[in-house]
């Protein structure tokens, strides 16, 4: 079938462009009912066999590759897709290949498929990496939407999901971990030797997620956390991987011939490795009954419970440490060293951040997780960061389950649509002066990142919500409040400015290490002369 419609697309555009083939029914023995998007080199124009209503606008493709060669999947993609909205407006259309897909770049049009119709398009392409790395579907966040997705998510919501909500039950890890990595900073590099805070702040959220979703930790960055951190490296290589198998089904050979198989098979088994000696760790453990429950227990007593509606395999278990691993992890720490990176670009609001902390903690110390609804500036910053650099700037890809229309466009069923965050971030009808960076903008303002408002969006919104959006932004903030309380931070000697240039994948990691000297404030010496 698929080398039928490839002849046909050939046949068709050897002086026109076929835009969007949807074929219904069979090609041969039926009648053909589908829509026929195509162009001419000096104007656009659509066809319409059967419907209403058009495809969004978008530029024009190629051949059987469509847009492909107008996008480098492997760099910044969002950053690239941003341009093109600029241009085809809030709601455009791509052909990647054989795949139809949308992407929104506006909190109107955002709001109207997380929300409006958030039924519709609330399920995940079935993408290669994805498909791999979940164990066949059988995790949250990647998963598409049927009844197994239902259950699935039913049960973690009333046993896990909950534990994640309740932020107190983890304040004692969390502080903790967060004053450990402060007096290993006071320690080692009170004197002006180089931070490297990019990996500190990595080896931070990896203690968390170990203690409080797996029941262990490491002390300084031994052979466990490189560990972890290469297995986080290789899976967003993966994510970002182009696999042509996605774009084109009958090309999937070349996957093989170019060793992207082979690279995913292999990062597969070393995440299995590591979540299976997890498993036979909480199997195999004597842990007394009034010890703090973690995640990988709640998870096999579910897999034990008789009664339970969801028969929970070990291959479920393994797909949602793979969620929290990668969710738990990268995300905080990304989103700390965007925002150290911004408050160093901005003198100004480092010292407004600092003055602000400093005023309202005191000679306390250390700043604790109840004194964090004092910090508004601080909040704000945070804020700001998430809206300048989301963590996810492509939000993880819906799949429309059916047609929908979306102002006077129509979207078919099966179209792959990105909701592009760092888009919305910038958009100049949303925020005024959308490329500095002001804080100011959110004081007073009731704007959240919690998934109500669509302008900011960084833990998507809907049923595809982060669902560790408050462990996430509690960690983010702890650590930030007391980086910034604790500290005075300068460039390196010989260093003149930051770059802001970001990895490719999943997750927007800055691309080169944030390293900072780190001079120790006397709070006691500050109070004393005041």
């Amino acid at each position: 079938m698929e080398m039928i419609r490839l002849l046909f697309a050939l046949a068709v555009t050897r002086d026109w462009e076929v835009h969007h083939l949807d074929v219904k029914s069979s090609f041969l023995n039926e009648e053909l009912e589908e829509e026929v998007y195509v162009t001419q080199p000096e104007r656009f124009r659509r066809f319409h066999v059967k419907g209403h209503h058009p495809l969004p606008p978008g530029p024009p493709g190629l051949p059987v590759i469509g847009n492909l060669h107008q996008l480098d999947m492997t760099s910044n993609l969002s950053d690239h897709l941003w341009r093109l909205s600029i241009h085809y407006g809030p709601l455009m259309s791509l052909r990647l290949g054989f795949v139809q897909t949308v992407v929104v770049s506006s909190a109107e049009m955002a709001k109207h498929v997380l929300k409006t119709n958030d039924l519709v398009f609330c399920s995940r392409p079935l993408l290669t990496s994805q498909q791999n790395l979940s164990y066949g579907n059988k995790d949250i966040a990647f998963s598409p939407y049927d009844e197994n997705w239902r259950e699935m998510r039913k049960t973690c919501t009333l046993h896990l999901f909950r534990l994640m909500k309740q932020v107190n039950v983890f304040r004692p890890v969390r502080e903790e971990e967060v004053f450990d990595m402060i007096d290993s900073i006071k320690t080692r590099f009170a004197n002006k030797h180089v931070v490297n805070l990019s990996e500190l702040v990595m080896i931070l959220t990896i203690n968390i997620i170990s203690r409080v979703a797996f029941g262990r930790r490491s002390s300084g960055y031994d052979d466990e956390e490189q560990r972890i951190n290469g297995l986080l490296l290789q899976s967003q290589a993966m994510f970002a991987c182009f696999f042509y198998r996605d774009h084109f089904p009958f090309m999937g050979w070349l996957d093989i011939l170019n060793g992207s198989m082979a690279r995913l098979e292999k990062n597969f088994k070393d995440l299995d490795g590591f979540y299976q000696e997890l498993i036979d760790e909480h199997v195999n453990s004597n842990k007394p009954n009034n010890m703090q429950e973690d995640m990988v227990d709640i998870l096999l007593k579910l897999k034990n419970e008789s009664d339970s509606t969801l028969k929970l395999t070990y291959d479920h278990i393994k797909a949602i440490l793979m969620n929290i691993l990668l969710g738990g992890t990268e995300t905080s720490a990304t989103t700390v060293v965007w925002a150290m990176t911004l408050l160093m670009k901005n003198p100004q609001s480092l010292n407004k951040v600092q003055q602000e902390v400093r005023s309202e903690i005191g000679n306390k110390g250390r700043v604790h997780e109840d004194d964090l609804y004092k910090l508004k500036y601080l909040k704000s910053v945070i804020k700001e960061t998430y809206r300048l650099h989301p963590v996810v700037p492509l939000l993880i890809p819906h799949e429309s389950r059916d047609r929908c229309v979306l102002g006077f466009y129509e979207i078919p069923k099966k179209t792959i649509v990105h909701v592009n965050a760092l888009a919305i971030g910038r958009d100049p009808k949303c925020w005024q002066r959308p490329e500095v960076f002001e804080p100011e903008r959110f004081m007073g303002c009731s704007i959240d990142y919690k998934g109500n408002d669509y302008e900011l969006i960084p833990f998507g919104s809907g049923r595809r919500g982060c669902p560790g959006m408050s462990l996430g932004a509690t960690t983010v903030e702890l650590t930030l409040s007391n980086l910034v309380y604790l500290f005075d931070w300068e460039l390196p000697e010989g260093m003149s400015d930051i770059d802001t240039l970001t990895s490719p994948g999943t997750i927007a990691r800055k691309k080169n290490d944030l390293r900072l000297v780190a001079k120790v404030y006397d709070h006691e010496c500050t109070f004393t002369s005041s």
